[in-house]
């Protein structure tokens, strides 16, 4: 048995720190098997070599996430504790704090919450073209869309383009009120709603009135070149072929394009191929674009939903037909 020492800038950090009752406390002693004790604002660790390890790579990322949010929530602390598992002699994984987006924004930050997400923020950072597949709460657009505010803060390009098909899921919706900008708002939204929890309500609609973020149909976009633009096509499975080789060649000098999509919830017909899907084949080992695909462990928001998609994956239950197809 040994033992070590963290040092924390105050006691009442530690008490962030294990959340309420002791929760987060109580789970990564169940996950890594350490002994913890206080004294003052250190945390002494007790222990295997082992356990030691594990546990100062999770309480100091844990700290690392405080330190930048000030404060912790479950599915956070459920996430360190995944990047956490043993690696069997392989290379450690980044940490979030090594790949986290700097919003330039009253300080505020996006931390990526799991292995995939991390990989997702690097792919963006280092390709002009990036194709993200995964399921729902994954962080696909939240992600992409805090990489375009870090890139527009920096002014690494000048305007931010929002793009989603306006395709009905399973619906028709029939005649819709008001003028243009109404009608597709509803499709339009999550996009804008991701956009603003990153900014203040004020900069949001500054930046949409100066023509500095624009959120457009992705039937508007036939016809443009975009120039040191941060392009974001969200919803990218309800593309047909056409649509999607008519975006990819809106990308212009000095611009970045992110296609995401989830291939599990096509709303298009069942004899239209999808452009998303297509895109990844045809594309797969193009040199300069990326592809990432997150799965159900990088799911972060309520933890029912990884339940419920892993539910759905599992297939029709017994004695229903299987749903027909769509490529």
């Amino acid at each position: 048995m040994t033992d070590d020492t963290l040092t924390f800038a105050s006691p009442d950090q530690i008490l962030l720190l294990f959340g309420a009752q002791d929760r987060y406390l109580r789970q990564v002693r169940e996950a890594v098997g350490v002994g913890v004790t206080i004294r003052g604002d250190q945390l002494r660790l007790h222990g295997t070599e082992e356990q030691i390890r594990r546990g100062r790579e999770v309480f100091s990322e844990l700290k690392t996430i405080l330190e930048q949010r000030g404060e912790l929530n479950e599915s956070e602390v459920r996430s360190v504790l995944g990047l956490s598992k043993p690696t069997g002699g392989t290379a450690p994984r980044p940490t979030p704090a090594q790949v986290s987006i700097d919003l330039l924004e009253k300080a505020r930050r996006v931390l990526p919450r799991s292995a995939g997400q991390a990989e997702y923020v690097r792919a963006i950072r280092d390709h002009d073209l990036v194709f993200c597949e995964g399921p729902a709460g994954s962080g696909k657009t939240y992600l992409a869309v805090a990489m375009a505010v870090n890139a527009l803060r920096q002014e690494q390009v000048r305007k931010i383009v929002l793009v989603r098909p306006a395709v009905e899921a399973g619906e028709k919706l029939g005649f819709l009120p008001g003028d243009l900008l109404a009608k597709i708002n509803p499709f339009l939204r999550p996009l804008l709603d991701a956009l603003s929890e990153m900014l203040d309500y004020d900069a949001v609609q500054r930046y949409i009135e100066r023509d500095v973020v624009e959120i457009v149909p992705l039937a508007f976009m036939r016809g443009r070149t975009l120039n040191e633009t941060f392009i974001i096509l969200d919803e990218g499975q309800n593309t047909t072929v056409t649509q999607m080789k008519m975006f990819l060649t809106r990308l212009g000098n000095g611009s970045r394009i992110v296609v995401t999509g989830d291939s599990t919830q096509t709303d298009l017909p069942p004899e239209v191929t999808s452009g998303f899907n297509d895109a990844l084949r045809r594309l797969t080992g193009v040199p300069g674009i990326g592809h990432i695909r997150l799965t159900g462990e990088d799911i972060v928001r309520h933890p029912l939903v990884k339940k419920i998609v892993a539910a759905y994956d599992d297939g029709p239950l017994k004695g229903e037909p299987r749903p027909r197809g769509r490529s």
